[in-house]
């Protein structure tokens, strides 16, 4: 291996490192934000609150008694409240005996706190995952918009074997003399996989008030728009905007063509020919099995390698209604949720692979490649994961937030909390269930395919 080998690979190593530790770090602040601010505003005293685990190398401490504070392993964060005895809050037994004759000490503590001021706090902070996501989908609808009706075009893509007459700015009106359905779902997908597979095609297209007719490429060739992290493709180094022209020996022009023949392998690899800047190069991909949730409900298992499709140019966008943006982010937090309960619902049941659940390599990886793909897809990246951070931690996992909510479940029905024999009894077995999921996770990034 020569040097400058050596050099990249540590460079992207590097770069998918500091992406998971910004992504992490930031989903972290947000979450124990949540129960910090919460907490504080129910009367109860934050000790410690921590962006990482083990040995501090930064803190302050605030006007009210708060140390804040970044520690050495960035992989989770706490906030320790007065009269807890560690980050899962337990109870610290001897300072809840030093404050029990002093009703207002022992209020300011998490474990002398009403029932209500304890479940808000401990809630708080899945609420606020959910919350940070739907702002962070809404700021990227909002910034990137929405493609224009009709379909227009604001850049021409470079494709091999096309003589374009199209410019920035035509409303393509027909193409083939079929119209051109509006930007809706998979409509424009759909409309171009009836097309005649051919390099170059009809197009009428309204121009300066004039409609004008010309011709242009297959509305959506095989060209990759986008890589999906730790796929086929992308270990096999495909990249945004390169143009598949032949799978198994045959020309394609159409992106419909090339996933017809990805489905119908059966996991054989597929040689293929990629054009890229004027210059074709041979690759073997071998497809992955992906289990993929379906609108109805459910997963259905396909073949897969990882590209997600394009059009022949780049659309024109349009601004979006504050309205629409927020209710579809809102919406987005909703789909995310219910797949991701859904999902692990079919693993336990034996419906789809295990190999679905991800681990901190896995998550790395992801992080490195989203980061890479621009700051939009990697703030969509983040906020999906804290969806998922919040989704976890409300998990009814003694340790978790949700196993927390279940004890004052308890609480507030029996009148009482459980023992605190019982308590011990319960966190560590939660801590036990956390540390083998994570483990089991991370036998999954290693060994999975």
């Amino acid at each position: 291996m020569d040097i400058g080998t050596l050099v990249g690979q540590f460079g992207g190593f590097f770069w998918v490192i500091l992406a998971f530790i910004v992504a992490l770090s930031v989903i972290v602040a947000i979450h124990e934000y949540g129960h910090y601010i919460v907490g504080r505003w129910s009367g109860i005293h934050a000790d410690v609150f921590s962006i990482g685990f083990g040995p501090v190398i930064w803190s302050r401490k605030d006007k009210r008694g708060t140390q804040w504070q970044i520690a050495l392993l960035p992989l989770g964060g706490y906030v320790k409240f007065a009269g807890d005895a560690n980050a899962a809050s337990g109870k610290d037994e001897e300072a809840m005996e030093e404050v029990a004759a002093d009703p207002e000490a022992l209020r300011k503590t998490m474990h002398g706190a009403p029932l209500w001021a304890r479940a808000l706090t401990v809630a708080a902070g899945p609420v606020f995952n959910f919350a940070f996501s739907a702002i962070l989908f809404f700021g990227v609808v909002m910034w990137s918009g929405t493609p224009s009706d009709p379909l227009t075009v604001s850049k021409l893509r470079s494709l091999p074997d096309v003589q374009s007459g199209l410019q920035p700015g035509d409303r393509i009106l027909r193409i083939e003399g079929q119209e051109v359905p509006s930007f809706i779902g998979n409509d424009v997908l759909k409309f171009a996989n009836a097309l005649p597979r051919q390099a170059e095609l009809a197009y009428e297209v309204e121009r300066d008030g004039e409609t004008v007719s010309t011709v242009g490429p297959f509305l959506a060739p095989a060209r990759v728009g986008g890589v999906t992290p730790r796929s086929a493709a992308q270990v096999a180094g495909l990249k945004e905007g390169d143009v598949i022209t032949h799978v198994d020996g045959t020309r394609i022009y159409a992106f419909g063509d090339l996933a017809r023949v990805v489905e119908s392998s059966d996991g054989r690899g597929i040689p293929l020919i990629v054009w890229s800047d004027g210059v074709s190069r041979d690759i073997t991909l071998t497809p992955k099995r992906v289990d993929e949730p379906q609108d109805e409900g459910g997963f259905v298992t396909y073949w897969r390698i990882g590209v997600a499709s394009s059009m022949a140019f780049e659309p024109a966008y349009e601004s979006v209604g504050v309205w629409d943006a927020l209710s579809g982010s809102v919406s987005q937090v909703g789909r995310i949720i219910t797949g991701s309960i859904t999902g692990l619902g079919s693993m336990i049941a034996g419906q789809i692979s295990t190999c679905n659940l991800s681990g901190p390599i896995g998550i790395a990886q992801t992080s490195g490649a989203m980061a890479s793909q621009g700051v939009d897809s990697f703030i969509w990246f983040i906020a999906v994961l804290s969806t998922a951070v919040g989704l976890l931690n409300l998990f009814p996992i003694p340790a978790l937030d949700g196993g927390h909510l279940v004890f004052y479940a308890f609480e507030s029905v029996t009148g009482r909390p459980p023992s605190d024999r019982a308590l011990r009894i319960l966190m560590t077995i939660g801590l036990t269930l956390v540390l083998g999921l994570m483990m089991f996770s991370l036998f999954n990034d290693i060994f999975c395919p």
